[in-house]
């Protein structure tokens, strides 16, 4: 059976308390399913955040999107996380990642390693907090046993590996990181690739996990191919391929319902998350969805 959507908002603005929990009650009575936080610096911190958000809101999930590995030791990572799922009445659902920005590591005075060292630590991590979490002796426990559900995020083959062994959320970008660090989108039919080669990893699952996308911009305008082509200017692909790609939703609320259902229908994604600049702009395209 196909899984019902969900839809997510990514918060990425430090403000007061009363700011904060403004935008998450304001999250909620828009709709949105889950209210997230990342890991960079310079943006808030994941776990008091997703516990103030706990306390303003009543229905939403709360996740972590995602967490930088590198940036936490296990042991320490599973009291925050059991606290925090503790905290928020058990709606944490834990996003790691292995990590991508090395100028984040150098300010926190952290190696940044290799690409496979990277890697190595958040396979590390994810084991020894299933460790940890699942014992029933660990202080404190988190809500749900063994451990709230995991999202793990990436594209590289490796990283597959890792979601469909141990993810029950994996989470997409459709972005490559280039010499610079930054990131760059790949074309759809690339992603189409790195989806073949995830489920192949996943085969022998005995319960698929839920796949998320992350949006980057939604812009609802009457003119697609306008819209497109100034964001062309930008990227390295067509505008046919970012017509198709589901970073980018837009058009009419309609069209971009109907994107939404599309890229449900090629690449099996039911969970998708928008930033916080794109969260009025997304709501009415939830609405038309959920019609």
């Amino acid at each position: 059976m196909t899984r019902p959507f969900r839809f997510a908002v990514n918060m990425l603005t430090p403000g007061s308390a009363a700011e904060w929990r403004e935008k998450c009650r304001r999250a909620e009575s828009l709709g949105y399913d889950v209210i997230l936080v990342p890991d960079h610096l310079g943006m808030p911190a994941p776990f008091p955040s997703l516990v103030a958000a706990a306390e303003a809101t009543e229905r939403p999930r709360l996740g972590t999107f995602v967490l930088n590995a590198g940036l936490w030791n296990p042991a320490l990572l599973a009291r925050e996380v059991a606290t925090t799922d503790q905290l928020t009445g058990g709606r944490l659902e834990l996003g790691l990642g292995a990590g991508y920005v090395k100028e984040e590591h150098d300010r926190a005075g952290l190696p940044f390693g290799s690409p496979r060292e990277r890697v190595d630590h958040l396979e590390h991590t994810v084991d020894e907090l299933t460790r940890l979490l699942g014992d029933p002796e660990h202080v404190p426990q988190p809500v749900r046993a063994p451990r709230p559900p995991l999202l793990l995020g990436g594209n590289g083959k490796r990283m597959l590996r890792l979601a469909a062994r141990h993810a029950d959320i994996a989470a997409f970008t459709g972005a490559t990181t280039n010499d610079s660090g930054a990131l760059e989108l790949m074309s759809p039919a690339l992603m189409e690739e790195r989806m073949a080669v995830y489920h192949g990893f996943a085969a022998g699952r005995e319960t698929p996990a839920e796949l998320n996308y992350l949006v980057q911009i939604v812009s609802v305008c009457a003119d697609r191919r306008a819209a497109v082509r100034k964001l062309g200017e930008k990227v390295k692909l067509t505008e046919d391929e970012l017509l198709g790609h589901p970073a980018l939703l837009v058009g009419s609320v309609k069209d971009i319902a109907d994107q939404v259902r599309g890229h449900r229908e090629r690449f099996g994604f039911t969970y998708f998350t928008v930033l916080e600049a794109s969260m009025e702009a997304f709501a009415p395209v939830m609405e038309e969805l959920r019609a």
